[in-house]
């Protein structure tokens, strides 16, 4: 017998780590948001913006497929009138039927055209069961960067201070070999010697804090820059798909409810990755995939604040060139008179790379 897709992601989800997602827990409740600040705004505006370019560039490019807007989205901001039951109903979808994605993909002769492009403001009970029809469903992130760019400076950095790294030890053991020589500073002629481009990655020591004379004071300087090039090599050096905790148990909770296929894109300001929340769990599953296709960066002061970053090169390029949209500035009055400022996206294209998004949809390529 076959497995539904829902099924599929059900026993993928009991080989999650429960340290990493408890699928078990009921998600912690969110606070209502008190006051929107402009950054937060411009971010909003730049995820409105990236849904609105896979959102067109799926609709100009198939013939057989459709994309919908379905999103719970809503153009009121924290401190506006009627944002708090707009919140608070929000909330109550999310245990209801799950979180949302962004979009929908129908098959042409699926598509109701008289709820149109689009369904974000119909209440979810009216349309369970055309949801139900869509093939695909995707959550798009978006990221103020250019992934190209990035990962050159990324290369460039680990490069140069692989180089600086190397240098200052083989100075250090060569110059300092006396002082080194004494059996209190032994313990760090073993270090040095460990260190090689295979250990640079996971090396860590403390830094002597010799002073008594000027030689000393000179060798303790050279291990302050190493310790430093190996810090700066050790930083994560991708940039990620980023799936919150909390959205993975909602997310869950849509596909339990509706039993279509879901998938992350990240919009790049010049390209777009996607991959599937199967492949999501897949990667977390495994605990030898942590520190090298994703990591976990948690904000203490809040627990819902768990992120998994996923590294975007993981997905595949869902559109491999992307021109930029035209930027504005708004000014948005808010109540006793805040003024906001903030900034608003217009336009720009991504030129989708066709095979890859039909593969990661498992469409046929004469189908889309």
């Amino acid at each position: 017998m076959n497995m539904t897709y829902y099924e599929k992601i059900r026993e993928l989800t009991k080989t999650v780590p429960t340290a990493l997602v408890d699928f078990g827990l009921p998600r912690d409740p969110a606070r209502t948001p008190t006051q929107a600040s402009s950054n937060f705004i411009t971010n909003k505006e730049q995820g409105d913006w990236a849904e609105n370019l896979v959102f067109r560039a799926i609709n100009e490019t198939s013939k057989n497929f459709v994309a919908v807007k379905y999103g719970k989205s809503d153009d009121l901001v924290a401190g506006e009138d009627g944002f708090d039951t707009f919140y608070q109903d929000f909330q109550g979808e999310l245990d209801t039927i799950g979180k949302r994605p962004d979009l929908l993909i129908f098959r042409k002769e699926d598509f109701n055209n008289e709820l149109g492009f689009d369904i974000s403001q119909i209440p979810h009970h009216t349309i369970t069961e055309y949801v139900k029809k869509a093939i695909a469903g995707i959550e798009v992130r978006s990221s103020a960067f250019l992934i190209d760019k990035y990962e050159e400076a990324m290369q460039f950095r680990t490069e140069r201070y692989s180089q600086i790294a190397q240098q200052t030890r083989d100075y250090i053991l060569s110059e300092f070999q006396e002082e080194l020589n004494h059996p209190s500073r032994q313990a760090y002629i073993e270090i040095l010697q460990s260190i090689t481009p295979k250990t640079i990655s996971v090396t860590d020591f403390r830094v002597p804090s010799w002073s008594s004379n000027e030689r000393l004071t000179e060798l303790k300087n050279h291990f302050r820059v190493l310790k430093n090039a190996i810090k700066e090599i050790q930083k994560r050096d991708y940039l990620s798909i980023t799936p919150k905790v909390e959205d993975i148990k909602v997310v869950y909770k849509w596909i339990e409810t509706f039993n279509v296929p879901h998938f992350y894109f990240q919009v790049f300001f010049d390209k777009v990755y996607g991959i599937s929340f199967e492949q999501i769990l897949s990667i977390i599953s495994d605990s030898n995939n942590e520190g090298m296709i994703f990591s976990v960066e948690t904000d203490t002061k809040n627990q819902n604040k768990t992120t998994i970053k996923i590294n975007s090169k993981s997905g595949i390029p869902i559109a491999s060139k992307v021109e930029e949209p035209i930027h504005e500035s708004v000014r948005k009055e808010m109540d006793r008179g805040r003024l906001l400022f903030y900034v608003t996206f217009k336009g720009g294209t991504a030129y989708l790379d066709v095979d890859n998004l039909i593969n990661i949809l498992g469409i046929d390529s004469k189908e889309f």
